[in-house]
């Protein structure tokens, strides 16, 4: 009996311990985590010791716990259920933190505040969804699953990037975006603030890059489709930050333990800036903001796009330099971060190649071709940011023709540009659009819309910034980008982001050996409970299955369905009714006959739908054939 009740026993804890680690679903996956048997409950009155250095930390734990419990908080420099203490451990870096939870409570440990943060997001996940609540939760227990952790990041450059020109995001919806990408230990917040299509930042020198650059022709329906606005129709679309707006974002930020990166996208992009100030090598154009017509004739891009419309800053007129010495001196002033980014990309040329005063500038500089005429540009803009106290970043295009002096570089057409720099022994953050760009379709393309092109979470997921062979001290980290051009709002915004962004984060912290595709999808599954609570509206795509179509040669049109995530089944008809679980189940590639017109698939997980149901049109199944031999 003795032997039986031991093995019992034994069994119950091995459950028990399973069961915990089922509950953890921390993303980014921690450093070092071990799940304990058991779990701590918070107490009526809950008492929080701190170091005064964690003061600032200490305050947002107690208003939180206070905010959903209606415990009682008070403060003890002895014992305590929460304990949280600026240490001093070589091994954690500036961000690393220890978290454990055990029968004695809660001790988080850091040599920073960004450390105790980031403990304590760490410890939000783990803690009932309620937490995520702005008001007393009653009838709740306040568990929290025994756990030791030990965790620090993989990379410093942790970044997210809004576009905030194409679509303009107030103040507020700017906080709530840092809010949200804090919880997954985000660092950095990239504010692309100039383009085509709006001038988002108050420039007191220059008052008519806002008066004028802020506002375009409000427009509804699908980019590049829109029609071309007459030069008086009201300008009534836009809006900018002030000194003041820009002043409370970097402190709100901060408080986050966020930094903002400012971009200004020059010299192509510059349309909104041109409105202003017609410093193109065509100025007596009659300029206005872009309302998103198309203007750009991308065939055979690669450096060779055609502008219709010059978007281009005239790169041999003086006054350029001095206006953009008059911005940057603005922008260097407002944002305490170390780098500014001045964008550099896709920038027309054709334009510059019948410009008589980029042919004398060539002429004079002994500048052999039109991408040495943008590297003039980049090191003439690196030299006024320099002189600002400021390093230069810009996307890879400024390779071309000659990287400047100490410019960091942020890789998007793909890793070889990021590659390159870090051979020049150049800063690196790499961002390739292939696994990166989350303004990309994420699922079903005829569920979600064409936007360039589609970028599965589970592809992003195999991101891997480092490349083979290269000094990882060149490499910053990694970035998510979100451009904006077909996004109209923080909640379209929202959607795109989350989760995937989630698989970014987890790559930029987490060991690269723990990463593990079938357990971070698990977790995910589990964060959307998280964001349910939090009201962030985001994308359930994963469990839409992978469509796609190939030819055989007898001209059969054939289908193959592929899943994201384990456990589903996918249930279809072709005879235009409507699919359940009584319908035909996916069980291999099979013929589409010929007179089908729409095939329609339903995802199931234990007998209840999960995804949303698809209507793919048969003219969608055979544009993405390949034929098959």
């Amino acid at each position: 009996m003795k032997i039986s009740n031991f093995i019992f026993t034994v069994s119950l804890l091995v459950i028990t311990s399973f069961s915990n680690a089922q509950q953890i679903a921390i993303i980014p996956e921690p450093y070092q985590m071990k799940v304990g048997n058991g779990s701590y409950t918070l107490p009526k009155v809950v008492v929080i010791s701190s170091s005064a250095s964690a003061n600032e930390i200490s305050e947002i734990i107690s208003k939180k716990i206070n905010a959903v419990t209606g415990d009682q908080i008070t403060k003890s420099s002895t014992k305590s259920n929460i304990d949280i203490q600026i240490i001093n451990e070589t091994d954690l870096g500036k961000e690393g933190y220890h978290l454990d939870v055990n029968e004695k409570g809660i001790q988080i440990k850091a040599n920073t505040n960004a450390g105790l943060f980031y403990a304590w997001q760490s410890l939000l996940q783990i803690m009932p969804t309620a937490v995520f609540n702005n008001t007393v939760q009653n009838n709740i227990s306040w568990k929290i699953p025994y756990i030791s952790i030990t965790d620090k990041p993989r990379f410093g450059w942790r970044g997210l990037m809004l576009d905030v020109s194409r679509h303009f995001f107030t103040k507020a919806e700017v906080k709530e975006y840092i809010d949200n990408m804090v919880l997954y230990k985000y660092n950095i917040l990239h504010l692309h603030l100039t383009d085509d299509q709006g001038w988002r930042i108050e420039i007191k020198a220059l008052p008519k890059l806002t008066e004028v650059g802020a506002w375009r022709v409000d427009r509804k329906g699908k980019w590049a489709n829109i029609s071309a606005p007459a030069l008086d129709e009201p300008k009534t679309y836009g809006g900018f930050y002030t000194h003041e707006d820009i002043k409370e974002l970097v402190a709100y930020a901060k408080s986050k333990f966020v930094e903002i990166l400012p971009e200004i996208d020059i010299p192509g992009h510059s349309m909104a800036f041109l409105a202003a100030y017609p410093l193109s090598t065509t100025p007596n154009f009659n300029y206005q903001v872009n309302a998103g017509t198309e203007f750009m004739d991308w065939t055979g891009y690669n450096g060779h796009a055609t502008a219709k419309i010059d978007n281009a800053l005239n790169p041999a007129n003086e006054t350029v330099y001095n206006y953009l010495d008059k911005i940057f001196t603005e922008v260097a002033s407002l944002f305490p971060f170390e780098y500014i980014h001045m964008g550099g990309d896709e920038t027309a040329k054709n334009n510059w190649e019948k410009s008589t005063d980029v042919e004398n500038l060539m002429k004079r500089e002994n500048l052999k071709d039109q991408h040495e005429v943008q590297s003039y540009f980049v090191k003439r803009v690196e030299k006024i940011i320099n002189a600002k106290g400021k390093k230069l970043m810009g996307w890879d295009e400024i390779l071309e023709g000659g990287l400047p002096g100490n410019a960091a570089v942020m890789s998007w057409r793909g890793m070889l540009g990021g590659i390159e720099a870090a051979n020049q022994k150049h800063q690196v953050v790499m961002t390739p659009n292939d696994f990166a760009y989350i303004d990309f379709y994420q699922g079903e393309v005829t569920a979600e819309g064409k936007v360039y092109k589609g970028l599965r979470m589970k592809k992003t997921y195999e991101f891997e910034p480092l490349p083979q062979g290269i000094d990882p001290k060149y490499i910053l980290g990694g970035q998510a980008n979100l451009w904006t051009e077909q996004i109209l709002s923080l909640r379209s915004a929202q959607y795109l982001t989350w989760p995937r962004s989630m698989s970014i984060a987890e790559t930029l912290w987490s060991p690269k050996e723990k990463k593990n595709w079938q357990n971070f999808s698990g977790k995910v599954e589990k964060q959307f409970e998280i964001l349910d609570a939090l009201n962030i509206k985001h994308a359930k795509s994963i469990y839409d299955p992978i469509v796609t179509t190939t030819s055989n040669t007898k001209g059969e049109l054939i289908a193959k369905m592929e899943g994201e995530v384990d456990n589903l089944k996918f249930y279809y008809s072709i005879d235009e009714s409507l699919p359940d679980q009584f319908s035909d189940e996916y069980k291999g590639a099979f013929v589409v006959p010929s007179d089908v017109t729409i095939l329609r698939i339903i995802s199931y997980r234990n007998g209840k739908p999960i995804g949303k149901m698809l209507h793919i049109p048969i003219e969608s199944l055979l544009s993405r054939a390949v034929k098959t031999l």
